[in-house]
């Protein structure tokens, strides 16, 4: 706490020198050099020379590091893989650049935001953990550099190897463990067996966390039966995960009988409360696209805390809550000066639409997208109330790079800003770490549209949701329907093919996850003619202007959820999950 205090009061001395270091290192790569910074590292000369960037200016650098070369690209130090950012680019997932010091930089700010949260939750420090960790699968590029995301980069390191495990419930080979099923029951199993000694519960995302607690719905007489027996399932059939359980498991039919009349009863509401009595909050990042299983997690939870404790990207850790307490409304991400250089582009908020009916991501869409560099703002320069889309400038070899998130400032510590998090940039559709923007879904609607064609029907509107009212959940589309001509007779089939034709579409985050079954198939729904004009009134009624309405292409509010499913007169489901392959076989 006294470091977050000295960095922050300083912030901009620090950001200068953070960014005279950053460009002093990495003076003769090759990326500086063609935009003719030359070795220049003052502010001033930063801001004049480089330009302003997203992953697709570039992708042809990160490519040729994949493939092979070598040479000082994009930074001075080796790079020893690429984290796989959740957003897309033409439809593959982006590549962004590690090396181990920043990998160890983000190590010591995650171990910065747990002393955060020791401060108000002072058992964590002694007691355990039953947080659920998951490896995804990982590729290597051509050169043989891991391609993986970001907690799967941390989960393999020797950072995580070396750690000692006594402040968690799961053993390292149960969480290493990468097929699901095996994993996610024997560190349930290990957390249940230890339910007395839990202080703290969760995961990375709160999909994740209520994806676990339904496991357990569907599970619990399995796992009593192993606690009652203290012998492991057949069907956890991994060696070593066996092998790690089975130095925690031991015959317990007391602890069997308690969680069997738990689950037995028949509401869940509190049940973690009620299965791990000492648990003082769930820990999880609930802002953001996660902000939708806020209510499940209150449900489950009885009013335990929600603490996102930090805001962190694949391109960079940002900041830390200060204040683990504060609603998931009301959080906000201290920024640490030390970790990179950060810059902030003010967004256009004037095209917003009223409340209800546009989303966050009606905002996101009114950026300048031709801004001019001499609006970008440095980090203690930002204002009170304000929405800005974060810039970055890395250690690692990324240089006035946009990365998508649009925040809202919401106060100071000392001189450094803290932020809420508003929105991914574009994005409309997320269940899990997917990310599906407009653009996108436009596309795999148009695809999808077109195989009604020899029916002499098509598409005359429609919008969607991410429908997480069940675990996992799934993408909604409402279409609206209209006939050209003589409309043919159309089959179930015919519907059902639409929607896999748009799950084919869309990005590799979204085909993997549906492979993995954290997303559910995607169902389009039908509507009567006359829908979206109902769904027009509703906007005008709430001051929307007649000239300017246009029809969201996500929605999000309950009254107008209920307003499209009033008018539903089919359903269907994509028959079959989407192909997905990993980047490089």
């Amino acid at each position: 706490m006294e470091s977050i205090e000295n960095v922050t009061k300083d912030a901009d001395e620090i950001q200068t020198k953070v960014l005279a270091e950053i460009l002093s290192r990495n003076a003769h790569v090759e990326y500086l050099k063609r935009h003719g910074l030359n070795g220049h590292t003052d502010r001033e000369t930063f801001k004049k020379t480089i330009p302003l960037i997203s992953y697709e200016d570039i992708q042809p650098d990160v490519n040729r590091i994949a493939d092979g070369d070598t040479s000082q690209i994009l930074c001075s130090e080796p790079i020893s893989e690429f984290l796989t950012s959740s957003g897309t680019s033409g439809g593959v997932r982006k590549l962004i650049p590690l090396t181990d010091e920043e990998l160890g930089r983000r190590v010591s700010c995650n171990k910065i935001s747990f002393s955060v949260m020791t401060q108000f939750f002072p058992a964590l420090d002694t007691d355990k953990g039953m947080i659920f960790l998951f490896v995804a699968s990982e590729t290597k590029t051509p050169s043989g550099l891991p391609a993986r995301s970001a907690i799967t980069s941390l989960l393999r390191s020797y950072h995580f190897r070396d750690a000692p495990d006594n402040f968690m419930t799961s053993p390292r080979d149960t969480i290493l463990c990468q097929d699901y099923f095996q994993s996610v029951y024997s560190q349930m199993l290990c957390g249940l067996c230890q339910n007395k000694q839990v202080v703290r519960v969760g995961a990375i995302f709160a999909s994740g966390f209520i994806r676990a607690i339904r496991f357990l719905e569907e599970h619990w007489s399995l796992l009593c039966d192993d606690i009652r027996t203290g012998s492991v399932n057949p069907l956890i059939t991994d060696p070593l995960v066996r092998e790690a359980v089975m130095g925690i498991l031991k015959p317990d039919p007391k602890l069997a009988d308690f969680i069997e009349l738990e689950c037995r009863k028949d509401s869940w509401q509190g049940i973690i409360p009620r299965l791990w009595p000492n648990t003082k909050c769930i820990n999880a990042t609930v802002t953001g696209s996660m902000s939708q299983y806020v209510p499940t997690l209150d449900y489950y939870g009885n009013g335990l805390p929600l603490v996102s404790s930090a805001y962190v990207s694949s391109e960079c850790f940002f900041g830390v809550n200060l204040n683990p307490l504060s609603k998931p409304s009301d959080v906000s991400y201290t920024f640490i000066p030390t970790v990179a250089y950060f810059e902030f582009l003010p967004v256009n908020k004037s095209n917003g639409g009223p409340d209800g009916v546009t989303d966050s991501a009606s905002v996101s869409k009114s950026l300048n997208v031709g801004e001019e560099q001499q609006d970008l703002v440095d980090l203690v320069n930002v204002k009170l109330g304000e929405e800005y889309e974060v810039v970055v400038t890395t250690y690692a070899g990324l240089y006035r790079y946009r990365v998508g998130d649009v925040l809202r400032v919401a106060g100071f510590k000392n001189n450094a800003p803290q932020f809420n998090f508003v929105c991914r940039k574009n994005v409309i559709l997320s269940i899990d770490s997917d990310k599906t923007d407009e653009a996108e879904l436009q596309n795999a609607v148009e695809k999808a549209a077109s195989d009604l064609s020899p029916f002499n029907i098509s598409v005359a509107d429609y919008t969607s949701y991410a429908d997480t009212t069940q675990v996992p959940g799934h993408y909604v589309l409402y279409w609206e329907l209209s006939q050209n001509g003589s409309p043919d007779p159309i089959t179930q089939t015919v519907f059902q093919d639409c929607c896999f034709t748009i799950e084919e579409s869309l990005a590799s985050t979204y085909r993997q996850h549906r492979n993995s079954k954290i997303i559910s198939p995607l169902e389009i729904r039908i509507v009567g003619v006359g829908t979206f004009d109902k769904l027009m009134d509703y906007a005008i009624s709430l001051g929307a202007s007649n000239n300017q309405y246009k029809t969201p292409r996500c929605v999000k509010s309950e009254p107008i959820i209920e307003l499209l499913n009033s008018s539903v007169e089919s359903s269907y489901f994509s028959p079959k999950c989407p192909k997905w392959t990993p980047q490089w076989n």
